[in-house]
């Protein structure tokens, strides 16, 4: 960035913004709301990663980060045509999630409830990230069915909140943390 670039450009002043490629829209347009979730959901990211010690999983979370950054971009593209050039969504990106889910069920004891989120910060954490990727993906299908890159990418997000779930459940195993399984009150 050159030493003059300023942070705001004034453009959006009156409500409205552009989308890569140029075209203005206003502010609340399904795909500002779509990408900006997925802006909130890839901060609430960095705050699990930054609770976070295991150098292995850091790494996959920051790749997580990566793979997020990149779905934002692709929502945040006028047209499939303003897509090109940029990076995509691969079905190794999914199928890396389904791993590490897979990999962290097999020490993990079988659910039959529901689970309350809490009991460490780790664990916390992870679920707020799963409930914000959870809202990202509902204003992603507003959008979605456009191009086949918004269906990857709607793939991936909702399997990475599955990541989420199984990754909070890990991290509570892994702290010692008993599991706060809902028992409706009568």
């Amino acid at each position: 960035m050159s030493e003059n670039w300023k942070i705001y450009t004034k453009k959006g002043d009156k409500g409205e913004t552009s989308l890569l490629g140029g075209q203005r829209v206003p502010k609340w347009h399904e795909r500002i709301e779509a990408y900006g979730t997925l802006d909130e959901f890839n901060a609430f990211l960095g705050v699990l990663l930054d609770a976070i010690t295991q150098p292995e999983l850091k790494d996959f979370l920051f790749r997580i980060q990566d793979r997020v950054f990149v779905i934002e971009s692709i929502f945040a593209a006028a047209t499939p045509d303003d897509m090109a050039g940029l990076p995509q969504i691969s079905e190794e990106d999914i199928q890396s999630l389904e791993k590490a889910i897979d990999k962290m069920n097999e020490t993990l004891p079988s659910l039959s409830s529901f689970i309350l989120p809490g009991g460490h910060p780790q664990v916390s954490a992870a679920h707020v990230a799963r409930t914000v990727c959870r809202r990202a993906e509902r204003c992603m299908v507003k959008v979605s069915r456009q191009t086949p890159s918004e269906e990857i990418s709607i793939k991936y997000i909702n399997r990475l909140s599955d990541y989420l779930f199984v990754l909070a459940r890990k991290l509570g195993q892994d702290a010692g943390v008993k599991e706060n399984l809902w028992k409706p009150a009568k």
